[in-house]
């Protein structure tokens, strides 16, 4: 019997984007991604999703404490911020000089 390997989908968003928050406490927030995980489909937002982690004493923070640091989102709780005109945008792929690029729907404007 032949096992079958589920593939990751395509996620619109990448690594070094430009997003905003559209669902969840932390709507309205805007910021670069700083992480994608594929697997689990969440993205790290910066200065979004703000949580307090407590921490032990170590060499690069000697006293310890609670820091505040970004936890991951769901991508589908975030949307792509076009490039030309600033508006929030979907994700389109199509086919240039022979390579599959990624570019916003509302402009036309070919992402990065």
């Amino acid at each position: 019997m032949k096992k079958t390997v589920k593939s990751q989908p395509k996620l619109k968003i990448r690594t070094g984007d430009l997003v905003k928050v559209i669902a969840g406490d932390a709507k309205g927030t805007q910021g670069k991604v700083l992480a994608v995980d594929i697997a689990r489909n969440r993205a790290t937002v910066e200065g979004a999703n703000m949580v307090s982690k407590h921490t032990k004493p170590n060499a690069k923070n000697p006293n310890g404490g609670i820091v505040k640091m970004e936890a991951p989102i769901n991508i589908s709780n975030l949307k792509l911020v076009d490039p030309k005109s600033g508006k929030l945008t979907r994700v389109g792929r199509k086919l240039v000089d022979g390579k599959l690029v990624r570019y916003a729907k509302i402009s036309g404007e070919v992402i990065k």
